[in-house]
């Protein structure tokens, strides 16, 4: 049976204590997520559980116990707090490859106090000196691969005092940097973790660019009530679980799910650094036992594009439950998994940087409607508002924007220093309430940016990004529509649509795609492509131009940067392009 049992029950039955119970936690225990997800699991008789498996490049492997990470994360929190003197609050910047040094330290990080900045190590050093610079960044914990980025900046960043490599030679490092190596280290058995308040900061992730300037959304320690909740509702983690979640912990997933929420239940976790090859992956999942999978639809499409074969070739009779995160996971897609996985179907989570948790997903046990979003989580009052008026719509099928009741645990208290766009976030009457007054305001919403319609069963269906729209003689057509109908066509592999100037109907849709192996781009096939849309969905929606590249612009945490190929194609200032994945 599913961890959420009956999804409808718990709506009518939901207490925001409920994430307290689940996790036998009691009010005066200590509060810190560091603490959380290592000493509270030994505490209760779970130290010898694994923890953490883990596979790098070159057939490298490591295993640690929740013991191990306790010992070991209290060695870099007292590193950080007693040897380099950084302070409650301050940022220490995580930039490194996803090595068991990166999991250790985000926890030790939280457990001094101090503000976890985890950063994608792909980035160069323009984009890490923006990050490091907004966010006043105190420390960077890095490795010796990585460190030349940060001696390249070092000289425009005056709050960085400390540069500390946790792997590589220490005799290959500059002078003011520091060597520390958590293993060859004495191992700490104790450590006084900061006890933080629901309030206190943890964690500062920066939005991945895919609508502009990248932002700081600060959260704090009481959010690991929604992320444990929603892993073990959403994910159905159970305790004898083997889980695997894809994502680098430099985006919001990769910690939310690639380290909270699990290890805060007491689940071993996966993690795989050795990059996509799907008999790779595969061959992971197979070797370890993997009973849950959260991965992104980008990678779900590549995995497709491998074909079946590559899945029967190995045995994943140990897989029970999939689910997916990122951008929108396409129909195709659940299809296709239910097919390949015998009879076990991706379910789509919809969340954000700033939302810190899942807020609308598709759960164990309640029907999927391939290419939905689910329903809103429990406890979370979701709606779709009306474009001009910002009145929830109760009409079925109509568009509107996507918004949140303001108050979940996990949900984002700032972008750092900048107050006024966190502000724009809501709508409602703002004027004259500060920031916590926005955030637990019963009278606003918090809108996402984004686009969907409700069904009459309840299910969101997502269109696009607000700013993705195309208007097309006055008809609002969504991106995410045509991309889904697009892939289903047999020569297309990946598909982005955006709107294009005309000077008749103000925008007509141009699609960029790149084809599957054996198709050449051509006049007929463009034709074909053309047809198959206008059939499949309306004259409307047909592309008036196809683009065919050998891969499409994304951010590194896989999204489709539409903004950047609609600004191509509008003669538009492309904006930050930092997290734009490099060839």
């Amino acid at each position: 049976m599913s961890n959420i049992g009956s999804y409808e029950h718990h709506l009518e039955d939901f207490d925001s204590e409920i994430a307290k119970r689940e996790l036998d936690w009691k009010e005066g225990e200590l509060l810190n997520i560091g603490h959380m997800c290592s000493d509270r699991i030994c505490q209760r008789g779970h130290g010898d559980r694994t923890a953490l498996i883990w596979e790098g490049f070159g057939d490298k492997s490591a295993r640690y116990t929740f013991n191990d990470l306790r010992v070991l994360s209290n060695g870099f929190a007292k590193f950080i707090r007693d040897d380099l003197g950084v302070g409650v609050g301050e940022r220490v910047c995580i930039f490194m490859d996803k090595i068991p040094s990166l999991y250790l330290s985000f926890v030790g990080v939280l457990k001094a106090g101090a503000v976890a900045q985890p950063l994608f190590s792909a980035f160069g050093d323009e984009s890490l000196e923006v990050r490091l610079k907004s966010a006043g960044t105190t420390a960077i914990l890095t490795t010796q691969k990585h460190v030349k980025k940060v001696r390249k900046i070092l000289d425009r960043l005056p709050d960085l005092r400390h540069v500390v490599v946790v792997e590589g030679n220490p005799d290959k490092l500059k002078e003011a940097e520091r060597f520390f190596d958590v293993e060859a280290a004495p191992r700490v058995e104790e450590f006084d973790s900061f006890r933080a308040d629901p309030e206190s900061r943890s964690v500062i992730h920066y939005t991945s660019g895919t609508t502009g300037q990248p932002k700081g959304a600060q959260h704090v320690h009481n959010s690991i009530w929604s992320q444990a909740l929603t892993a073990k509702w959403v994910l159905d983690l159970k305790e004898d679980d083997v889980y695997w979640c894809t994502a680098d912990p430099g985006w919001v997933t990769g910690t939310s799910y690639g380290i909270i929420g699990p290890w805060a239940l007491g689940v071993t976790q996966a993690v795989l650094d050795s990059g996509f090859i799907a008999a790779r992956w595969y061959r992971f999942l197979q070797d370890h036992k993997v009973t849950v999978w959260y991965s992104a639809p980008t990678a779900i499409r590549s995995l497709m594009r491998e074909g079946e074969e590559v899945v029967r070739e190995h045995d994943l009779s140990a897989l029970r439950h999939l689910a997916s995160v990122g951008e929108p996971l396409n129909a195709e897609a659940v299809i296709w998994s239910e097919k390949v996985f015998d009879g076990k179907a991706f379910h789509d989570t919809f969340w954000q940087t700033e939302t810190g948790s899942m807020m609308i997903c598709n759960y164990p046990g309640m029907p999927i409607k391939p290419g939905s979003m689910g329903k809103p989580f429990p406890g979370i009052t979701g709606a779709v508002l009306d474009l001009k008026t910002h009145e929830p719509v109760t009409e079925p099928g109509k568009v509107g924007l996507i918004a949140f009741r303001p108050g979940w645990p996990a949900m984002f208290r700032i972008y750092w220093n900048q107050e006024d766009v966190y502000r724009s976030k809501f709508v409602g009457q703002t004027d004259g309430r500060t920031p916590d007054e926005l955030r637990t305001a019963d009278d606003l919403w918090y809108v996402s940016g984004d686009r969907a319609s409700i069904d009459k069963d309840g299910y969101y269906w997502f269109v696009g990004r607000d700013d993705d729209v195309i208007n097309t003689g006055g008809h609002l057509v969504g991106p995410f529509e045509i991309e889904s109908a697009l892939i289903e066509h047999e020569a297309i592999a990946e598909a982005a649509a955006v709107g294009k100037p005309d000077p008749v109907n103000m925008e007509v849709v141009k699609a960029i795609v790149t084809l599957n192996p054996g198709y050449e781009p051509s006049g007929d096939l463009e034709l074909s492509i053309m047809n198959f849309i206008r059939k499949t969905l309306s004259p409307l929606a047909m592309p008036q131009e196809i683009e065919f590249k050998d891969k499409l612009p994304k951010t590194r945490s896989g999204k489709i940067l539409r903004r950047y190929l609609r600004a191509l194609e509008w003669g538009e200032d492309v904006g930050d392009l930092s997290t734009l994945e490099e060839d």
